[in-house]
C-alpha cells in the first residue's frame, strides 16, 4: 500500500499543491483536456444551487479531543504539527487512492487529503482543505479536488461540526519553518523524533472503542476468507490472483481497503515471508498460505494468516508440520498476559518449533543448544518474530522507544499478533526432498485482557481438522 507524503504544505501557492488552485492560481488539469473558452468557464460557475453533506458526528470525536489532551501535556508549551498527507502518484498524471497519515487521524478523526493538525500549547485547529468553491475553475476543471473530477469534499463547518474541532483553510495555514516560531519551538511528526515516538507510544494501549473497529476488521476478513474458499473451483482455474481479487472485493464493500497487500501463496511461494505478486496457480496436491487482512472504515486493520490443503485435506507429511506449527501458536497465546514479557509469545513459540525441528532430525545441536541466543540455528527454517503491534497500522507504532516495544511488557489493551511459522526452501539441500518447498504461517490477532488474551480472530478454524471440516462447509 502506498505511504501518503506528510507534508507541511508549503507557504508559496505555488508550490504546494494543497492551496494553489483555492488561492486563485490554474486549476490541475493536464495537456490533454480541452481548452475552456471564457464563455464556458463563465457559464460553469453559475446556477448551482448550495447543497450540505450528512456528516454525523464522528463516534471518535471526543476520544480524539482526550488524545490531542495528553499529547499536548507531553509537550507543554509547543506546537504539535499533524499532517495527513497528500496524493501520491502511481502512474504520470494517476495517483494511488488517499490514506491518510497514522498519527494525523487517530489525534484529529479527520481523514480528508493535505489537512494538517495543529496542537498549540494545548488549543487545537485542524486546517483542511474543503470543497471547491463554485466560484473559481477548481469546481469543474481542477482533476484532483475539484467536484465534478474528484467528487463533493466536506466543507469546513460540516468538517468541524463531525470532529468536533475548530476547522480552518488550509491556504491559512502558518508557516512553521524555523526553529522557533512566535517564541514557541515546532515539532512536525512526520520529522521529529521524540513526538512520533510520544504519538506511537499513545496508541499502545486499545479503548473499547478501537478494540471494537479491531474486532469488526477481523470478522470482516473472516468473511473474506470464506469467500476465497467459496470459489475454490474459480482459484483452482485462476490462481492466486483469484484469492487476491476476492478478499479485495470483500473487503472494499464491507471496509476501507485492505490493510497491506495480500500475500497469497501456492506450494514454494509460501517460503518467501512477503510474497505479493500473487501470480501463481494453486495446484493439487500442495498447500496455499493467505496472509489477508481488512482495514475497516476507521483504518484499524486486521492481519489474519491461514495455511490451508488445496485439495481439502491434509497429507500425513502436511498435517504433521501445520500441527507443530499450530502447537507453537497456542503456546505463543497462551504466554500472552498483562505483565508478561512482549517476547514471551515469540520465545514460547520458539521453544516448541526448536524441539519439533530436533524431532524431525534437522537440527546440527540439540533444541536447548539452538535455543541458546548465541546460536538460534533453528531459525534457518522460521526465520521471522512471532508478534508485532497491531493497530491502525498493520505493524503499529513502530517509533515506540524499544525499551517498551519490543523489549518491554504487554499491558491490558494491547493488541499484537501471534504467528509462528516454519519455512522450507525448495534448494534447501539440509532438509529431506518432501520437505522443500513447504511453508505454513498460522496468525491471529490478539487482544490483551485483564485475565489474559482473547483471539479477535477466533471465528476462522485453526486446527487441521476444523480447517479441512471449514474448506469442506465452504466450498
Amino acid at each position: 500500500m502506498s505511504e501518503p507524503t506528510a507534508e507541511i504544505p508549503a507557504e508559496n501557492p505555488a508550490e504546494n499543491p494543497a492551496t494553489s488552485t483555492a488561492s486563485g492560481d490554474q486549476p490541475k488539469t493536464e495537456s490533454h483536456d480541452p481548452a475552456v473558452p471564457a464563455a464556458y468557464a463563465a457559464f460553469m460557475r453559475e446556477g448551482w444551487g448550495d447543497r450540505a453533506l450528512d456528516v454525523p458526528r464522528h463516534p471518535v470525536a471526543d476520544l480524539a479531543a482526550a488524545r490531542r489532551t495528553r499529547l499536548a501535556e507531553a509537550f507543554p508549551g509547543e506546537r504539535l504539527v499533524l499532517p495527513a498527507g497528500t496524493y501520491k502518484v502511481r502512474s504520470n498524471d494517476t495517483d494511488y487512492r488517499f490514506r491518510p497519515d497514522t498519527a494525523h487521524t487517530y489525534f484529529s478523526g479527520n481523514q480528508t487529503s493535505d489537512a494538517v493538525l495543529v496542537i498549540d500549547d494545548g488549543e487545537s485547529v485542524l486546517y483542511a482543505r474543503p470543497r471547491s468553491e463554485r466560484d473559481t475553475d477548481e469546481f469543474f476543471r481542477d482533476r484532483q479536488y475539484g467536484e465534478l473530477w474528484a467528487g463533493r469534499r466536506p466543507s469546513a463547518q460540516e468538517i468541524s461540526d463531525s470532529l468536533g474541532i475548530e476547522v480552518r483553510h488550509v491556504k491559512d495555514l502558518p508557516s512553521f519553518d524555523s526553529e522557533s516560531s512566535m517564541g514557541r519551538k515546532s515539532r512536525d511528526v512526520t520529522t521529529d523524533e521524540d513526538l512520533g515516538r510520544v504519538a506511537d507510544e499513545l496508541r499502545l494501549i486499545k479503548d473499547d472503542w478501537e478494540v471494537g473497529e479491531l474486532q469488526e476488521a477481523c470478522d470482516i476478513t473472516a468473511l473474506g476468507f470464506e469467500d476465497s474458499v467459496r470459489d475454490w473451483d474459480r482459484v483452482l482455474e485462476f490462481g492466486e490472483r483469484w484469492i487476491e481479487g476476492t478478499f479485495f472485493r470483500r473487503a472494499r464493500a464491507m471496509g476501507n481497503d485492505i490493510g497491506y497487500d495480500s500475500i497469497c501463496a501456492g506450494g514454494s511461494h509460501a517460503t518467501t515471508l512477503h510474497w505479493i505478486d500473487n501470480t501463481g496457480s494453486i495446484e493439487p496436491g500442495k498447500l496455499v498460505l493467505l496472509d489477508m487482512g481488512v482495514e475497516g472504515h476507521n483504518l484499524y486493520t486486521a492481519d489474519v494468516t491461514r495455511t490451508l490443503p488445496v485439495d481439502g485435506t491434509f497429507t500425513p507429511l502436511q498435517r504433521e508440520l501445520y500441527d507443530l506449527v499450530l502447537a507453537a501458536q497456542q503456546a505463543g497465546i497462551e504466554a500472552v498476559r498483562p505483565g508478561a514479557a512482549f517476547l514471551a509469545a515469540h520465545n514460547a513459540a520458539m521453544a516448541v518449533l526448536a524441539h519439533g525441528l530436533e524431532d524431525l532430525k534437522l537440527l546440527p545441536v540439540s533444541a536447548q543448544e539452538a535455543l541458546d541466543p548465541e546460536s538460534k540455528v533453528y531459525a534457518r527454517w522460521t526465520l521471522h518474530g512471532t508478534s508485532h503491534m497491531l493497530g491502525m497500522d498493520v505493524h503499529d507504532c513502530g517509533r515506540t522507544s524499544v525499551d517498551i516495544y519490543p523489549k518491554g511488557d504487554l499491558a491490558e489493551g494491547m493488541v499484537l499478533t501471534v504467528e509462528p511459522g516454519l519455512y522450507f526452501q525448495e534448494d534447501d539441500l539440509l532438509v529431506p526432498e518432501e520437505l522443500r518447498g513447504i511453508g505454513i504461517r498460522i496468525e491471529d490477532d490478539i487482544l490483551v485482557t485483564a485475565d489474559g488474551s482473547r483471539n479477535l480472530s477466533a471465528s476462522l478454524p485453526r486446527t487441521s481438522a476444523d480447517v479441512e471440516e471449514w474448506m469442506g462447509r465452504h466450498r
